[in-house]
């Protein structure tokens, strides 16, 4: 019989647990430092979300008048100055990084349906600027940030999107990492992408790790399967999920990419 009580609790424990810390297990909120790393075209932007809530970020000032701009969605322990001080982007276009609810300088606390309604708020905010060319905006998110973008290129008129580590689904990542949890009955935060992949006529670059332990390449694919719009899929043998962005063939893609929006 004790056995029986022990096993009882162990059943109803381990879920509730989950279900008590689970933003914990999926949100890692990161602080924002000193920014000297920053390139000197970079400059503070603040956006007012639809409940009030101040997100705080960066655009990098692109060349051309008016610039076509990437807005840039990070992934779930990123701080996005570090993305947006990359060299590699093209001079001509316009960096936009905002962090997430409770990330960087941003005020909140993350969950999916917040950061959904902010990265609308922060696409309009960006598309009426007077420096940017509405027509030529591309969202970018990495890893979690690819269900925040795909959101975006369904509700909003993009030129393009980039993700890189995409997913059709928090919930089938975490069935496979949690085989033992009934992830499905307990997640808050399912961030289901395959409806708005399936809504998305603008052209896609999916970028993914081969060897990617975190987001096997299958959920990127079923992802990019289900995309309506034109799609390019971009492969790097031998990459991981935290090593893919410091890949060259990933800047290549990514400025392929960018040279025909």
């Amino acid at each position: 019989m004790e056995w029986f009580i022990l096993l009882v609790i162990i059943v109803v424990a381990v879920p509730a647990v989950a279900w008590l810390t689970q933003e914990g297990m999926i949100f890692f909120p990161q602080p924002v430092g000193p920014t000297a790393h920053l390139l000197s075209r970079a400059s503070p932007l603040e956006v007012v979300a639809a409940d009030g809530t101040h997100l705080r970020g960066w655009i990098v000032r692109g060349a051309a008048a008016p610039a076509p701009a990437v807005i840039y969605f990070g992934g779930n322990a990123e701080e996005v100055s570090w993305t947006l001080s990359d060299l590699h982007w093209p001079r001509e276009w316009a960096i936009v990084g905002v962090n997430y609810r409770g990330y960087g300088a941003s005020e909140g606390k993350p969950g999916e349906t917040a950061l959904k309604a902010d990265a609308l708020a922060i696409y309009d905010a960006v598309a009426k600027r007077e420096d940017i060319d509405p027509k030529r905006i591309v969202v970018f998110g990495r890893s979690l940030g690819t269900g925040v973008a795909t959101h975006v290129a369904a509700q909003r008129p993009v030129a393009g999107a980039i993700l890189a580590s995409p997913y059709d689904s928090m919930t089938a990542i975490g069935k496979l990492h949690y085989p033992y949890l009934p992830v499905s009955l307990l997640l808050r935060h399912p961030f289901e992408a395959l409806e708005d992949a399936k809504k998305n006529q603008t052209p896609l670059l999916a970028i993914v790790g081969a060897s990617d332990a975190i987001i096997p390449p299958s959920r990127s694919r079923a992802l990019f399967d289900a995309w309506a719009g034109p799609k390019t899929w971009l492969a790097i043998p031998g990459a991981d999920h935290n090593d893919l962005g410091v890949r060259e063939e990933f800047w290549q893609g990514v400025l392929r990419f960018l040279a025909e929006r």
